[in-house]
């Protein structure tokens, strides 16, 4: 490969993924490992990453919004929002201007685990304390507080959840 190949490996790969710099650095990174470099100089697959971003190709702080959204709506929690876009190469300072909002749906978001995976106010009968322990680990492991995850868990079925929040899925 030479500099026009990892260039064109580069566009083509922002073309068809949302993705950030991070990301796009280590795609780079992975096909001058599996098929060589034979340019001249070095590779700078970081600047390249870098460049795409200040082309407007990439972006962090719209994927860590658009990601961290779309995660609160499936139902995760502030930790794992925070690890998944840690994992996608966002840095701290894109993920201290999301985390505001990822805490604000904190709530809306342990409502639509719930919901998701019938547990609390969504079961069909109320879960007996064994079960009741394992609802609160899966909660627990989805990235919700304990004190969220517990106040969801301990709701009788078909109680109203109307009361506990206010959905702002739309803020960004």
């Amino acid at each position: 490969m030479n500099a026009a190949d990892l260039e064109r490996f580069a566009l083509r790969y922002v073309e068809r993924y949302a993705t950030t710099r991070g990301k796009l650095a280590d795609y780079l990174r992975r096909k001058l490992r599996e098929r060589g470099w034979e340019g001249e100089g070095t590779p700078d697959p970081v600047g390249l990453a870098q460049r795409m971003a200040d082309l407007g190709y990439v972006n962090d702080r719209l994927f860590a919004e658009s990601k961290a959204t779309a995660l609160v709506r499936r139902g995760l929690g502030a930790r794992r929002v925070d690890q998944a876009l840690r994992h996608a190469g966002i840095d701290r300072e894109d993920l201290d201007a999301v985390a505001p909002a990822v805490a604000e749906d904190s709530l809306a978001s342990a409502v639509a685990f719930a919901r998701r995976r019938r547990i609390g106010p969504f079961a069909q009968e109320a879960a007996a304390r064994p079960v009741q322990e394992k609802q609160l680990a899966a909660m627990l492991r989805a990235g919700h507080s304990m004190e969220i995850a517990r106040k969801i868990i301990r709701m009788a079925p078909g109680e109203d959840t109307e009361g506990l929040f206010v959905p702002t899925w739309d803020r960004f």
